[in-house]
């Protein structure tokens, strides 16, 4: 009687071990019933099911996944080849699905890499190779990761996020595009050269003109003044000598002895020049 106490107690041990189960908080656990998929669990906790050999369970892993994509060569838009090492950050969201279609990780790796490797090939191919390694590689990315996600969704994967990490040249390519990178900079700079000699001609151009307006301005006042002081001066002139005619020729007379005459001068008059009567009264 004891002995079958003690072997009853070992079957419902047995059982208990076999039908009691743990879901940790990172994990994700189907259920098999003769070997075929029935449920899902994802809540973390103590679970029951059958006991083996009625059925068993598959654990999953419930946490954001990274996978790093071997390096692959793909063609740009403008014909450039590029070596693009991208890496993928997904999560079994059906664990029912997936082991259903995929079964196990490694399998669903090489489904996942087929379906980004074709969608980044696609996506890149419509852009520029500047486009890729600079400005707009944020934007080429969320279309990939979109694409993707949508491919892989039938295998209860979710992609996440799909990243370039970096972007090289093939070698045998780089001597070259850096040439005509090269050569294209410099035809930008002589463009940018000679349009900015072109606008310093007509900058200076225009300065010219205005030079020439501004003297010709300065002239024109400058004599218009002149002249305005060519006709005071006549006018007062003309009232000197018409106020006392003799004394004007006579200043005036002094004014001309002035300029012509100085210590070194030797002068032939005649002698009915004003002059000559004014040096002989002397």
């Amino acid at each position: 009687m004891k002995n079958i106490i003690l072997a009853l107690f070992a079957v419902l041990s047995l059982i208990g071990s076999t039908s009691v189960f743990i879901v940790d908080e990172k994990e994700q656990v189907v259920v098999l019933q003769l070997g075929k998929p029935v449920r899902t669990v994802t809540n973390p906790g103590l679970n029951i099911k059958a006991p083996y050999p009625f059925q068993d369970k598959i654990v999953f892993d419930d946490r954001l996944l990274e996978y790093d994509s071997p390096p692959e060569e793909i063609l740009s838009k403008d014909k450039k080849s590029l070596i693009v090492d991208n890496y993928v950050r997904w999560k079994i969201v059906d664990a029912l699905q997936f082991l259903r279609t995929v079964q196990a990780i490694p399998t669903a790796l090489s489904r996942m890499d087929d379906i980004v490797y074709s969608e980044l090939r696609r996506e890149l191919g419509t852009h520029d190779m500047v486009d890729i390694i600079t400005e707009n590689r944020e934007t080429i990315m969320d279309v990939v990761t979109e694409a993707s996600n949508k491919a892989t969704l039938d295998y209860g994967i979710s992609v996440i996020d799909v990243r370039i990490r970096r972007v090289d040249l093939p070698a045998e390519n780089e001597e070259s595009i850096y040439a005509r990178m090269e050569a294209e900079r410099k035809r930008q700079a002589n463009k940018f050269r000679s349009e900015g000699e072109e606008e310093a001609q007509k900058i200076r151009a225009s300065t010219d003109k205005d030079k020439t307006i501004i003297l010709a301005d300065s002239y024109k006042e400058s004599e218009r003044v002149r002249g305005e002081g060519d006709a005071r001066a006549v006018e007062i002139y003309a009232r000197s000598y018409s106020a006392d005619p003799k004394f004007y020729e006579f200043v005036r007379t002094l004014d001309a002895y002035k300029k012509l005459i100085d210590d070194n001068t030797t002068l032939v008059l005649p002698s009915n020049s004003k002059i000559f009567e004014l040096l002989m009264k002397k």
